[in-house]
């Protein structure tokens, strides 16, 4: 069992006879009990007990507050892990979360390097739910608005707090929710991709994470970069199932 204690939402896998069964949880204001929760949830579905459960291990910004894990890992390793079960030629990955992006060059899925922001959610899941919030659409709309938009506005902040003001005025010059959207989007992708170039990436990319599921960002990102992004079926696992996999070996 992997589980991957998130910001924003905590995920947990299990890997049985070949087969991964997965839960996802909002974290909230509990990393313990979102664990236990998501670890029950997993249980259930594969209609086992704990003792059945040979190693758990944890990793993510709460995984050491997970006392029932046998061992934590970061989390930068655990989705190296994770990402070359499911895409073994891949050498770097994009990975944006609830609070944070990080670009991870990895080879034969051991990290190389890496670049994270986790200094500030410019970029992140966070910020796009800060941004919705000011052109008053539920965030899950976002995506197909930017794809609709036909003149993407200029997005010049990154802040949370600015670009959230930025929104409101272009609100108020006129610019449509669709135009607007398109521009928060091409802004993200813009950020990502500087930090993508640093690490020196250039293919065989996955793009993982809660924000990997905005088809928009996703498109976004492959126009600034010139490349086509892996994305799993499900990108916000990729952590919890390389936690999964350290403890098989």
């Amino acid at each position: 069992m992997g589980i991957d204690a998130g910001s924003a939402t905590t995920k947990a896998v299990l890997v049985k006879d070949g087969s991964i069964i997965k839960s996802i949880r909002s974290t909230e204001f509990d990393f313990v009990s979102a664990a236990e929760k998501a670890y029950e949830d997993v249980l259930g579905i594969a209609g086992i007990g704990r003792e059945e459960v040979d190693h758990v291990y944890s990793t993510g910004y709460g995984r050491n507050s997970i006392r029932f894990a046998e061992k934590a890992i970061s989390e930068i390793t655990a989705h190296a892990k994770g990402v070359h079960h499911l895409y073994p030629e891949v050498e770097g990955i994009i990975d944006i979360g609830g609070q944070d992006c990080k670009v991870i060059a990895v080879s034969n899925g051991k990290v190389t390097d890496f670049l994270m922001n986790d200094k500030c959610a410019a970029g992140t899941g966070k910020f796009m739910e800060y941004t919705a919030r000011a052109l008053e659409v539920p965030l899950d709309e976002l995506a197909g608005m930017a794809l609709a938009s036909g003149s993407p506005a200029g997005i010049s902040s990154m802040c949370t707090v600015f670009a959230e003001s930025e929104v409101i005025s272009l609100r108020a010059k006129g610019y449509s929710k669709e135009d607007i959207a398109a521009g928060l989007v091409e802004s993200i992708a813009r950020r990502v991709a500087v930090m993508t170039r640093q690490i020196g990436l250039k293919t065989n990319v996955a793009f993982v994470g809660g924000v990997a599921k905005n088809v928009a960002i996703k498109a976004a990102l492959e126009k600034e970069l010139g490349i086509s992004l892996n994305v799993p079926p499900e990108p916000q696992v990729t952590g919890a199932l390389g936690a999964a996999l350290y403890g098989i070996d």
